[in-house]
């Protein structure tokens, strides 16, 4: 099914693979991941994620044959949304925050989709959000949680730089800050003070902003611990580029705590 383009969602395709079954959605983002989206989902499956939340993929255009519908179905995916439009993660996330409160999901997780991320976890997730918390942030580097060859100059830029400024901008403290397995509930998402459906959230900057605009305006926000394993050799999965994603992520980051992100 096609949606056009609307106001704050870009123009996307969906394919329904099955009807809504969960309370709750993990919305995995992706473009070209090959077989590490294949593994995640793998993983999931072996961990009887679906049995928690429906498994949605929020692609903005593979051409790789990740996407593949047979092996997706195999793979307990749900929906498949593919995005026909401008924009980055934050256009793929605003695509699939449209559909899935659409749908009626009472809570969305969010995941990458390069197989770091502990996504047997999810259930920790739903209980937090069944807890009446708006939102719940993963953390490799609280008591429970894990950081598998994460590269240095990464643990420094968070530790020093991105987490503070987060926490600061928050007023309560985030340890993981540039880590998007995470949590919302829909009333946080639904909040008029919040509008993430803006098409000012085209890259990292809706991240950014849900990172703290929910205590912002005096909902509950939690960490909860989870892990994010790097691979031990061979090139760092990032879409970030280490000088121009670096930077880009810097002003996003102090454009946010100066409150450029927050509805007008």
């Amino acid at each position: 099914m096609i949606h056009e383009k609307k106001v704050g969602v870009p123009k996307y395709e969906s394919f329904e693979y099955a009807e809504k079954k969960k309370e709750y959605v993990v919305l995995i983002p992706i473009i070209n991941e090959g077989q590490r989206i294949i593994q995640e989902l793998s993983r999931a499956k072996e961990y009887r994620v679906s049995d928690y939340a429906d498994i949605v993929i929020c692609d903005g255009g593979s051409t790789d044959g990740c996407t593949e519908e047979t092996q997706l179905r195999n793979l307990d995916v749900n929906t498949l949304l593919v995005k026909q439009d401008t924009g980055k993660q934050g256009a793929q996330l605003r695509m699939g925050f449209s559909w899935a409160l659409d749908r009626g999901y009472e809570g969305i997780i969010t995941i990458d989709g390069n197989n770091k991320d502990s996504i047997e976890d999810v259930p920790h997730f739903i209980e937090k959000l069944k807890e009446g918390y708006d939102l719940i942030q993963g953390s490799r580097f609280i008591k429970g949680g894990k950081a598998i060859n994460t590269p240095f100059i990464r643990t420094l830029s968070v530790k020093l730089v991105h987490a503070p400024v987060i926490s600061m901008t928050a007023h309560q403290r985030f340890t993981d800050t540039t880590n998007a397995y995470r949590a919302y509930s829909r009333r946080y998402l639904m909040d008029e003070r919040v509008q993430p459906l803006r098409d000012i959230f085209m890259t990292y900057e809706l991240l950014a902003y849900l990172s703290v605009r929910a205590t912002q305006i005096g909902m509950r926000a939690c960490e909860i611990p989870v892990t994010r394993a790097y691979p031990k050799t061979g090139k760092t999965p990032t879409k970030i580029s280490f000088f121009k994603g670096n930077s880009e992520l810097l002003k996003i980051l102090f454009r946010n705590m100066h409150g450029a992100y927050n509805p007008k």
